[in-house]
């Protein structure tokens, strides 16, 4: 396979080949054995244990985990030389897309092997490593990650937990106070991020929970995800020796930042597999359920949901390993430049800073509208605490607040692609002043004999050209008030998003047909997705243009959006239908 990738934010200015990105079709033989085997593991030792961990059993939590690592399950992104199994980032993003299905488990296992293990691996120095990662990797050690405080939220940096170095100079004195740590009540270690004395920047530490000071508090009562452990712990002059910082003093800001590009990317993969289980359960639900006389997987109206459900997991799939091997052909390229593994790792993803705050928006809310649609489809059992979709629908809710909150991400989608753009990492503003200038003379550039997909990549081009129109005129308008206007930068956001997950549909199912050949059903897919984009993509650009922008200049610039918009009207109705006959067929999700 072709190793090209673009840039961070590039895909709203150039162009791709299908043949150069991965889609999930692709995973070898061992990469879907060790899906597999995650799968065998939910069913063995997580599903049967539900009811017990959702009434908050630390101890069978921290048990299942540990067996989890007993197969190597906790070290799938950790080098061989410290116990774990060195997977590139497309196999560690299809675990965390398996392990997704796992209820609360997934969110204590995501937090371990990520948050919890990955900030020492990562920026961790050999001798941290090798006390610390190897027993990570295998469950001897369970990890947490402690950054947020009851005044310090999504602004991190602004946290009060003190670090003060001791008069021998051989500890940190640590006070302080952390909350909402997931795997708290049973970590033995701990990421904690703290000021040394009167800096205003964080620094990182590693923290043993049964070192004296530390105080672990009971589990918060929560709506969701009550199987995962979650607490505050308090810091009383607890001491940390000076070798167990991590990074340097004042590197802890840009830690957290960087670990949180790794967790929304991971997040992104995670809930496709609670969508792909929730999707399954409501259409074997439906099958079995009969009202009328008849089941009511023969309604139009569930019809239309479950298809809506496919083609939304299916549509974030397609993004979710697009991006999985730009990060992992980033990788490579640091590290044949002689970057240290760790650093290499962590600096390809965050690289791609955009992409991993639209996939964690876009992921998170795609599973928010499967479940909902999930509840409605079990109708009054869906209500009941009978049944795992009520599990499901609580434990999504917080997908939308952990790892950044979506209004969080959605700023930095716009904020990061811009900022780049200006660094001249590639020319956004250049075409986009030039579509500006000519807006009067901007056409759909259809062309006679047109075929599916020549057609298809017309209308994901021209998204990207009402993106970048968007962006240019109500930046131009708004100037240095650009970013203050979070409204209107929520609605280029959801634009860009849209457009990524588009663009990315369109080229896995190019390819796929190429390898496997045509299938109608997955057509249908990208028919209704692209068709209900345009729709989205030009509300929200009307909404930003006339929120910045008034008179003859809006109306010329919202008649261009709508050119740019117009897709070939489709039998939606029909089209979901095919899409849901063929799940109710098989009696699950299975594309």
């Amino acid at each position: 396979m072709e190793k090209v990738n673009l840039k961070s934010g590039e895909f709203l200015v150039k162009d791709v080949d299908a043949n150069s990105i991965f889609i999930p079709e692709e995973f070898n033989e061992e990469q879907r054995m060790i899906a597999q085997t995650c799968r065998d593991f939910l069913e063995a030792e997580v599903y049967p244990n539900l009811d017990k961990t959702e009434k908050g059993d630390r101890a069978l939590m921290k048990s299942i985990l540990q067996k989890a690592g007993e197969l190597g399950m906790l070290g799938i992104a950790i080098p061989e030389q410290y116990n774990g199994f060195g997977q590139d980032f497309k196999t560690q993003m299809l675990v965390a897309e398996t392990t997704g299905a796992g209820y609360s488990f997934s969110v204590a296992y995501m937090c371990h092997c990520g948050i919890g293990t990955m900030p020492i691996m990562y920026y961790g120095n050999e001798e941290q490593r090798q006390k610390y990662v190897t027993r990570l990797a295998t469950g001897e050690l369970i990890g947490a990650y402690c950054l947020t405080e009851p005044g310090a939220g999504s602004d991190a940096n602004s946290g009060k937990t003190q670090a003060k170095l001791s008069e021998d100079g051989k500890h940190y004195i640590l006070n302080g106070q952390k909350m909402w740590i997931t795997n708290g009540g049973f970590c033995d270690t701990q990421v904690v991020f703290a000021k040394i004395d009167n800096d205003r920047i964080l620094s990182a530490f590693i923290v043993e929970s049964n070192w004296p000071g530390v105080v672990i508090g009971p589990d918060e009562h929560k709506m969701g995800i009550k199987g995962s452990s979650t607490t505050q712990i308090y810091y009383n002059d607890v001491k940390v020796p000076v070798e167990n910082m991590i990074g340097g003093r004042g590197e802890g800001f840009r830690i957290a930042l960087s670990i949180l590009h790794m967790g929304r990317m991971k997040l992104g993969a995670n809930v496709i597999g609670a969508a792909k289980q929730t999707i399954t359960d409501a259409v074997r639900y439906s099958n079995k359920r009969k009202q009328f006389n008849t089941q009511i997987s023969n309604f139009g109206a569930i019809k239309h949901k479950l298809a809506q459900m496919a083609i939304k997991a299916f549509a974030h799939e397609s993004a979710i390993y697009r991006v999985s091997k730009d990060v992992d052909i980033l990788l490579d390229q640091y590290k044949a430049e002689g970057c240290d593994y760790g650093r290499a790792s962590i600096d390809a993803i965050s690289h791609y800073a955009v992409e991993d705050a639209v996939l964690k928006v876009w992921g998170s809310e795609m599973l928010d509208y499967v479940v909902d649609e999930g509840v409605q489809i079990h109708g009054g059992m869906g209500y009941s605490a009978e049944m795992n979709i009520d599990k499901g629908y609580r434990d999504s809710r917080i997908n939308r607040i952990f790892e950044g909150t979506n209004e969080i991400n959605r700023l930095l989608v716009v904020e990061s692609a811009t900022k780049r753009a200006l660094k001249g990492e590639y020319d956004l503003f250049g075409p986009a002043e030039e579509l500006y200038n000519n807006v009067g003379s901007i056409t759909d550039s259809a062309k006679a004999g047109e075929s599916y997909y020549e057609e298809k990549l017309r209308f994901v081009k021209n998204f990207k050209k009402a993106v970048m129109l968007a962006v240019y005129s109500t930046n131009k308008a708004l100037g240095k008030k650009f970013m203050n206007e979070q409204e209107v930068v929520n609605n280029l956001s959801n634009m860009i998003m849209e457009l990524y997950i588009a663009e990315s549909l369109a080229l896995r199912i190019q390819k796929l047909e190429g390898l496997k050949g045509a299938n109608p059903i997955h057509r249908d897919i990208l028919d209704v997705f692209v068709y209900d984009a345009a729709s989205i993509i030009r509300k929200n650009a009307k909404d930003a243009i006339y929120s910045s922008i008034e008179g003859e200049e809006a109306e010329n610039l919202n008649k261009a959006i709508k050119t740019l918009t117009h897709v070939k009207g489709i039998n939606t109705k029909d089209a979901r239908r095919r899409i849901a006959d063929k799940m109710i067929e098989n009696n699950e999700y299975k594309f």
